[in-house]
């Protein structure tokens, strides 16, 4: 081999694609690489069963083949060592004129991720393909499972709407970056039986993801929910079992069912082992060698139900593949893997598209983003799906990713890159992003400006330079963009993040202001009247804005909206593109208040009807004072950052992400009567307006305690403790102290928001208070939004 230098680039534009070897799915292979190439380059790439003089060569193959290549190419890969399974080998060799690039996979998997490799290094533009020996490498994945789901179900905010080519193209560039897996839905599950967005009926989508997938050798999972009322009623079983073969006939090739403990179809694990022994039996005679999976995952679970459920997973039932780790499994994945025997597979479900109500919530997390962007906003967060990935992934087998949409594209292939190898960069997978799906000249500007995007999730929104840094970097690149680059969906993704967190930062910083000017108004109430003051303060907290820049920012939101509805179907507004509520419309709260106007304005306009002027002065000093503890008091809100101070913590958020060992932050008030909430607005308890402060709480999860100390109480004082109860929760919670002084036994929260108790002076006695609470068994958790320790009058 001649002295090729390291960053010499040779041109391979128009190379010839020689496929060689016996599988019978290289062809496809040499196909996929046809079309990636032609769609980014203007040159063609003829596939050809033997080399031609004047071009360059893309040589396929597998290792068993290398023995039967023509001599001199064989001459060359003749110290070529055997790869672990799925791995491959990429090499660029100058030892023939022209050049040759030659990927070698050590089966069908590898050789098809050898092409991904290629195609995510290599250095194009319209009118070239540049390859050096940089891009040379030999690879295999750490773990076996690597994949995400792609249910087709109206839920989901944009694959409903995916065509069979859309999915095609989808599914491949998941596989060019590593996945061997992709997870369908069944037809009927927690969701609508169809959607008006749907291009063909999802019995027949389900059959083309199946399709596709064995077409590229990937592996197809299947999460079946119980949707039945009672598993134990033959007729139930019965006609349960007749739609799953006809789902399981459906479709060409299903490796693996994935059926939930529960979210939704919560059974008695001696039920659901002896229900699904039965859908073994259906389901083997079209997918012979699938197995069943299945995850204790329930909502309100209690010792004897786990207990139960690892009996039988432990008794290694020949149907049974293995155990899924995913959203509220109470039990942390160190403790699953110990329950579970050592031979046992564990997969995760890691839930990489949520916000909120999510498995991994966003650290340090401003409360106007959360009202803003939801539950399933766009959310690159690559830094942070890292540190989640490689914090657990030691644990398990591999994951295929819990989505709800094209808004998590970004952590899909952070997920898949660190499956691969859990040393990849972020910045490795991002420029590779990057490069690939924009191209080579906006691979520094994109990688830049998703990380900007993460950073504008962390902190307070008020203060952020990130917003202002992201959006001036994300205008840049959209200056220079052509029409091909706007219409891509994930440059759309990139750009509508860019202004929607622009425009909220900016719409906050005005209703912040805003807010400030009505209760200086009010604070002078005593001199110029309550009444003309409410009026006054009425008036400011209704205006609108009236800043042309405020206007610019939302109006290409919008259109950005439009645009991603138009290139992919996402939904992200109801009226205008069919979303389903709290599923993605995150366009749709461009103007939600984001200051405490609504609850101040009901208030006030509660106050004007009170017939005096003492009382109506004396109302409004209380509302003005509603947070302050009196003199020598504590007062703490656990949305502010300050008061998290005063939580005692076991370990950092880097160790528990999931927020399964101590306290993690949750929104939204909570609805009495509404087990689920999925939009974070500021109302509750029967509908009313409340305070900001009760739409964040402090949680733990299940029976996992919260700890939270004061310290430099006054012993010789006595004081009172008034707490805020809030969130979706409602559970069953008793407050006690460290050193067993009981403040409140079990108590069923959700009713009303506010408790009072005496604080035992003897729990202080040193000066400092460490508050104690627990939940009763099968509860979701413990939520507390604020505290205030307040002095009794001596």
């Amino acid at each position: 081999m001649s002295g090729l230098s390291y960053g010499q680039n040779f041109n391979f534009s128009g190379a010839v694609i020689v496929p060689f070897g016996e599988s019978e799915r290289i062809p496809t292979y040499a196909k996929i690489l046809k079309e990636e190439l032609e769609s980014r380059i203007n040159s063609t790439f003829p596939i050809k069963q033997k080399e031609e003089a004047a071009s360059p060569i893309i040589l396929l193959t597998q290792y068993d083949a290398i023995q039967s290549l023509p001599k001199k190419w064989k001459k060359r890969l003749k110290d070529v060592e055997a790869m672990p399974g799925e791995g491959f080998k990429v090499v660029i060799d100058d030892t023939f004129s022209p050049p040759m690039a030659i990927i070698i996979g050590k089966d069908d998997r590898g050789l098809l991720f050898g092409i991904g490799h290629l195609l995510r290094k290599m250095d194009w533009s319209e009118n070239h393909l540049l390859l050096n020996k940089s891009i040379e490498k030999t690879s295999s994945p750490k773990y076996p499972i690597r994949g995400h789901q792609l249910g087709y179900r109206p839920k989901t905010n944009a694959y409903d709407a995916f065509s069979v080519d859309r999915f095609d193209q989808y599914i491949r560039e998941l596989a060019l970056f590593g996945a061997n897996s992709i997870e369908i839905m069944p037809p009927r599950t927690d969701d609508d039986f169809t959607s008006p967005h749907m291009t063909i009926p999802a019995i027949d989508m389900i059959g083309e993801q199946s399709r596709i997938a064995d077409e590229l050798d990937l592996d197809v999972w299947m999460w079946y929910p119980n949707m039945a009322e009672d598993y134990e009623d033959p007729k139930t079983r019965t006609i349960e079992l007749t739609q799953r073969k006809d789902v399981f006939a459906s479709i060409p090739r299903l490796d693996h069912l994935f059926v939930p403990g529960g979210d939704p179809g919560d059974l008695e694990p001696d039920v659901l082992f002896h229900w699904l022994e039965e859908v073994a039996t259906v389901l083997h005679r079209f997918h012979p060698a699938a197995k069943i999976w299945v995850s204790p995952q329930v909502f309100r679970p209690t010792k004897a139900w786990f207990d139960q459920f690892f009996f039988h997973v432990n008794q290694k039932y020949d149907w049974f593949g293995g155990v899924v780790f995913g959203p509220w499994v109470k039990i942390p994945l160190p403790e699953l893997r110990q329950l579970t025997d050592s031979s046992i597979p564990i997969r995760r479900y890691p839930d990489i598209t949520h916000n909120l109500s999510s498995q991994y919530p966003i650290p340090e997390w401003d409360l106007a983003m959360a009202m803003t962007l939801g539950r399933e906003s766009i959310n690159p967060r690559p830094k942070d799906q890292k540190t989640i990935h490689n914090s657990l992934a030691h644990f398990a087998n591999g994951s295929i990713s819990y989505s709800e949409g094209t808004n998590d594209d970004v952590n899909k292939f952070i997920w898949t890159d660190q499956e691969w190898n859990p040393e990849t960069k972020v910045l490795e997978t991002l420029r590779d992003y990057s490069r690939f799906f924009f191209g080579p000249k906006w691979v520094d500007a994109a990688t830049n400006g998703f990380l900007a995007q993460e950073e504008n999730l962390r902190g307070r929104l008020l203060y952020n330079s990130s917003v202002s840094q992201a959006l001036a970097q994300w205008q840049a690149m959209e200056e220079k963009a052509d029409n091909k680059l706007m219409a891509n969906f994930r440059f759309q993704m990139g750009l509508i993040r860019a202004y929607f967190d622009a425009y909220i930062q900016q719409k906050l910083l005005f209703e912040t202001q805003q807010e400030q000017k009505a209760i200086n108004v009010l604070q002078g109430s005593e001199k110029i009247g309550s009444l003309k003051s409410i009026e006054k303060a009425t008036r400011i907290l209704t205006e609108p804005a009236s800043d042309p820049y405020l206007a610019q920012l939302k109006q290409r939101s919008l259109e950005l909206a439009d645009a991603l509805y138009q290139s992919i179907g996402a939904q992200l507004t109801i009226e205008s593109h069919g979303a389903a509520s709290g599923r993605g419309n995150f366009i749709d709260n461009l103007e939600v208040p984001l200051n405490d106007a609504p609850w101040l304005l009901a208030n006030l306009k509660a106050i004007q009807k009170v017939p005096e002027e003492k009382l109506r002065e004396d109302k409004i000093k209380q509302l003005l004072n509603r947070t302050n503890p009196s003199p020598g008091g504590f007062y703490d809100n656990f949305g502010m950052g300050k008061s998290w101070n005063r939580v005692v913590k076991t370990k950092i958020w880097s160790q528990d992400p999931g927020g399964l060992y101590g306290p993690r932050e949750s929104f939204g008030v909570g609805l009495k009567g509404q087990e689920w909430v999925h939009e974070i607005q500021a109302v509750g308890f029967g509908g009313t307006a409340t305070p900001l402060a009760w739409m964040n709480q402090i949680t733990t999860l299940y029976d996992t305690p919260l700890l939270i100390k004061y310290e430099e109480l006054n012993p010789e004082k006595a004081y009172k403790i008034r707490i805020a109860y809030t969130g979706r929760f409602r559970s069953k919670m008793k407050l006690s102290t460290d050193d067993g002084h009981l403040i409140h036994d079990f108590i069923q929260t959700g009713a009303k928001p506010l408790y009072e108790f005496e604080l035992p002076q003897s729990s202080y006695a040193d000066g400092d208070l460490v508050l104690h609470w627990t939940c009763g068994e099968g509860e979701r958790g413990v939520q507390v939004a604020e505290i205030w320790i307040i002095p009794k009058p001596d």
